[in-house]
């Protein structure tokens, strides 16, 4: 039998080739650095600390969860290995997403208001 690799293995086994054992542990020790630094956040600033729950401290957990978003979807679902079309392509995608999300709960919070003067 002759040794024949499609084109589809070999660009599957370039993917693959990027994400060396040695980049899945720095990717996973940097998720739980982050991980720990919410912890950290949570427990010893705010819980015991000087920081008090608000904007601030949701911004903080808010910036720390997109940039563990970040790097589970690059590296772990390796859409970093991707052609730059799809990616624009499948950020587009949560960019509605996320509008509709923000539109969805405006429109809510508007009727709740509003219907209960009408009805309450």
């Amino acid at each position: 039998m002759s040794e024949h690799h499609s084109p589809i293995e070999h660009t599957h086994e370039e993917h693959h080739a990027d994400m060396s054992k040695k980049l899945i542990w720095k990717v996973f020790f940097y998720l739980l650095a982050i991980t720990c630094l919410e912890f950290f956040i949570a427990l010893a600033l705010v819980y015991h600390g000087p920081l008090e729950k608000g904007p601030l401290v949701n911004f903080i957990y808010v910036v720390l969860t997109l940039v563990k978003a970040y790097y589970i979807v690059a590296y772990f679902m390796h859409l970093k290995f991707e052609k730059m079309g799809f990616i624009v392509s499948t950020l587009i995608v949560f960019v509605f997403i996320i509008y509709f999300i923000i539109l969805l709960l405006t429109e809510g919070s508007y009727l709740n208001i509003h219907l209960n003067h009408v009805f309450g």
